[in-house]
């Protein structure tokens, strides 16, 4: 069967030294869409320049088309072949890079995200050519392989065919995404992403604390008095004018929230909690959805090695990010960030500099869940699973959505075909055969569900 071969390509695209596997992976992708009688491109996207100052080439990306019927809607399918770094001795039970059938879970690196969503899309191409049926909309892919670290040359890709590939799609659908829980959803809002490095630079080199401790301001201490200072043990931001912004809670959405099968207590077990910030469902979902949360990620240049080293780090950088939400502005959040924390430094009289910097700023995508499009996929749910799908929203990011939207001004939809417990990004990543083949059955629904809009 097919995702075979496709897992077996370690097509890690931040590892440099799997450039040519990325290059075969892309190569793959177009010969299979070229197999099915696609029309295909593989567009070059120029280079990535490396931390050494060198560069090197960018997987090319692949773009297909089945059909030009001007009679007929345009559907756009968006994915990605290129993975999350995995080794065997990070955890795996199995070869990341061999896709393993156990008890109808396929494992392998990639295997949810997002080569078994892309190629149930470019099956169900291929099972109307097979059955010799007309497709009932025109179907275009744009494949990538840079998703996983920032997709590189897509947004610049994307405004130079605005007017040519683009021109004539109607809608785009995603697929690089998951269910909530073991009922399928359709997906209408991702959360945006700002990640900022805060400098505290001190002393010209490291100290000793026996020779200089108490004689200096440290750094180091400097930096955590103002971390402790973005956000309240309870989970609340101390950053003047973020809350303010955030997009009301209406009573619609609230009792959206409410309909939503979702298990707290799996929850829990699942990350080895025994409590978590909000105890019901609505405020735990509309904190992992719809409001901005900040997260320290790591201090750079300080000392995290094992054993004791009696050290006082000149310079530290802390690693923070900030999730955007509807009506978050990136500018702004960046420039309440750097004031905030200026003024929180000031008022330590420390002679050491501090210097916030953003390095970047992805906004939030929101669709409108009542669009014509979410009921083409409300009733593809329902023909294939026999249920309502929920509708929810996503608390990571996906930029691409919201590229393409700014772009291109046409409707996205997101379609998930992917289970809640796929474990993407983590050790013994799998998508269940269940959800691989009715997943393809959801596609073939939904192109047909589409071909049957009213006009709008």
């Amino acid at each position: 069967s097919d995702p075979w071969p496709w897992i077996a390509v370690e097509s890690d695209s931040s590892d440099v030294t799997k450039r040519s596997d990325l290059h075969r992976m892309m190569d793959m992708t177009a010969e299979k869409l070229r197999l099915i009688g696609g029309s295909v491109e593989m567009v070059d996207v120029g280079t990535q320049t490396l931390p050494n100052g060198s560069s090197i080439a960018l997987p090319k990306v692949v773009t297909a088309r089945f059909g030009e019927d001007p009679s007929k809607r345009t559907v756009c399918v968006y994915g990605h072949v290129d993975v999350q770094p995995a080794k065997k001795e990070d955890g795996w039970a199995t070869d990341p890079y061999e896709l393993t059938d156990i008890d109808g879970n396929l494992y392998g690196r990639g295997a949810s995200d997002n080569k078994a969503p892309v190629l149930a899309w470019i099956h169900t191409v291929e099972v109307y050519k097979a059955l010799n049926i007309d497709l009932p909309v025109n179907v275009k892919f744009i494949i990538e392989g840079m998703e996983e670290t920032g997709s590189n040359g897509l947004d610049d890709m994307i405004v130079a065919q605005k007017d040519s590939f683009f021109s004539d799609v109607d809608y785009i659908i995603i697929s690089d995404c998951v269910w909530l829980s073991k009922r399928p959803a359709l997906t209408y809002g991702t959360r945006g992403n700002c990640y900022f490095f805060a400098e505290v630079e001190g002393p010209k080199k490291d100290l000793h604390s026996g020779v200089y401790g108490g004689t200096v301001m440290e750094p180091m201490t400097d930096l955590i008095g103002i971390l402790d200072k973005l956000i309240s043990p309870s989970g609340k931001i101390l950053i003047p004018g973020i809350r303010e912004a955030v997009a009301h809670l209406s009573d619609e959405e609230w009792k959206m929230y409410q309909d939503i099968e979702f298990d707290l207590e799996s929850y829990k077990r699942e990350i080895g909690l025994s409590q978590l910030m909000y105890s019901n469902k609505v405020d735990l979902l509309a904190h992992r959805w719809r409001h901005p949360t900040v997260s320290i990620h790591g201090i750079e240049g300080a000392f995290s090695s094992p054993g004791t080293k009696t050290v006082i780090p000149a310079k530290v950088i802390a690693k923070f990010s900030i999730r955007q939400v509807p009506n978050m502005d990136p500018a702004m959040v960046e420039k309440q960030v750097t004031d905030y924390l200026h003024s929180v430094f000031a008022k330590r009289k420390s002679p050491n500099k501090l210097n916030v910097t953003m390095v970047i700023g992805a906004k939030p995508w929101l669709a409108d869940p009542k669009h014509p499009l979410y009921e083409a996929g409300k009733a593809a749910v329902k023909r294939v699973f026999a249920v309502e799908p929920d509708l929810i929203r996503e608390g990571g990011t996906i930029p691409i959505a919201r590229s393409f939207q700014d772009v291109t001004g046409k409707s996205i939809i997101m379609l998930p075909i992917g289970g809640f417990d796929d474990g993407l990004h983590s050790q013994n990543e799998k998508i269940s055969r269940y959800n691989y083949m009715e997943g393809t059955k959801l596609f073939i629904a939904f192109l047909h569900e589409v071909s049957q809009m009213e006009k709008h």
